[in-house]
């Protein structure tokens, strides 16, 4: 794992002691609210998250975690969803339509009852947080008939725990995971101990050419250099004289050499001023998940092109422009909204 250094910039700001275990949990403990509950519990788990993955848990570190833990649940290990049966019940008959399966046959299939003698129905109608209803689906894809069908054997629940961090994030970088894993990485997402390790893990485990930790936020939501990445797309549709999405995607996955996605296209129709063709370009965009994409002669080539027409420097770090979706989510909500709001958070910690 790589070690991070301070990123953000707040030059002012005293470190938190690197040195002995109770020096650097009481500093965390002292930066977590103090009508927390068990925050002795909670600077514990940070703490051994910083540990096992070798950040250094200067202030601005601990302070971008504890931002992301109270935007995301405000402290609780598996927080509890307003209206959450209504909204997987509307998920499942989504779902059902999607795969032409009559209304009645999925209430009549919700009716069976479990082992334990309680319809999928009534069960559906108890849960209370995504703990709850993935192991409801999990038990639904195993045991009903037409499970596998509605979910082609994939749990719909996605995020999760403290941080609300990516299930398969946290399965793809469970290797390293310092604790006995009782059933599954998927429940160990919704443990206070998994949801603050995998969380910490995607929020600072890997390096940013960033000056802000804003753009590090943006990331967690977007995915790993997608400010980087939104940039490079700001300063190619500028080259480019055109328009383009700044979402951070600069890459269509496994998408065929000669089917390349909006940006790609952007990137090709430079070619000759760029001096590379096709092939080299898609090797380039391949390395946009990387910390190296910037050192590319692509990266530094379209930013050299723009800047030229500009007439100035541009920014290497943009907030994507994505509107954030999800059954949950009940107003209009974008990653610069998150970012900006975890901002906030962390730079109240800092003072705190």
């Amino acid at each position: 794992m790589l070690v991070l250094l301070t990123m953000a910039g707040c030059n002012t700001v005293p470190q938190a002691p690197a040195g002995p275990t109770q020096d650097v949990r009481a500093e965390i403990e002292r930066r977590i609210p103090a009508k927390t509950p068990d925050r002795d519990g909670w600077a514990a788990d940070i703490q051994t998250a910083f540990t096992a993955q070798q950040i250094e848990p200067n202030v601005e570190n601990i302070c971008a975690v504890l931002a992301v833990i109270e935007q995301e649940s405000g402290y609780r290990a598996d927080p509890q969803v307003a209206n959450l049966p209504q909204i997987a019940r509307q998920e499942i008959r989504r779902r059902a339509s999607a795969v032409r399966v009559p209304g009645l046959v999925v209430d009549a299939g919700l009716k069976i009852r479990a082992p334990d003698g309680i319809s999928y129905g009534d069960k559906l109608a108890r849960v209370r947080t995504e703990r709850d209803l993935s192991r409801l689906y999990e038990e639904i894809i195993d045991r009903l008939p037409m499970g596998r069908r509605l979910f082609a054997g994939k749990n719909p629940v996605q995020t999760g725990g403290a941080m609300q961090v990516g299930i398969p994030f946290a399965q793809t970088h469970a290797q390293d995971y310092p604790y006995p894993v009782q059933s599954s990485i998927r429940d160990e997402v919704f443990s206070r101990r998994g949801g603050v390790y995998f969380g910490t893990l995607h929020l600072l485990g890997y390096q940013t050419p960033y000056t802000r930790k804003v753009h590090r936020f943006a990331d967690y939501n977007a995915g790993w250099y997608a400010s980087r990445n939104a940039a490079f797309q700001s300063a190619m549709a500028l080259a480019a004289n055109t328009t383009l999405e700044l979402d951070g995607d600069v890459l269509v996955p496994d998408a065929a050499l000669d089917k390349p996605g909006q940006t790609e296209r952007a990137v090709r129709s430079l070619g000759p001023q760029l001096r590379m063709d096709e092939r080299a370009i898609r090797r380039a965009l391949e390395q946009a998940d990387t910390l190296a994409f910037n050192e590319s002669e692509l990266h530094q080539r379209v930013f050299a092109l723009a800047e030229a027409r500009a007439g100035h420097a541009l920014p290497r770090a943009v907030i994507p422009g994505i509107r954030l979706n999800s059954p949950k989510i009940t107003r209009e909500l974008t990653t610069e909204w998150f970012a900006n709001r975890v901002d906030e958070r962390y730079r109240q910690c800092l003072v705190r």
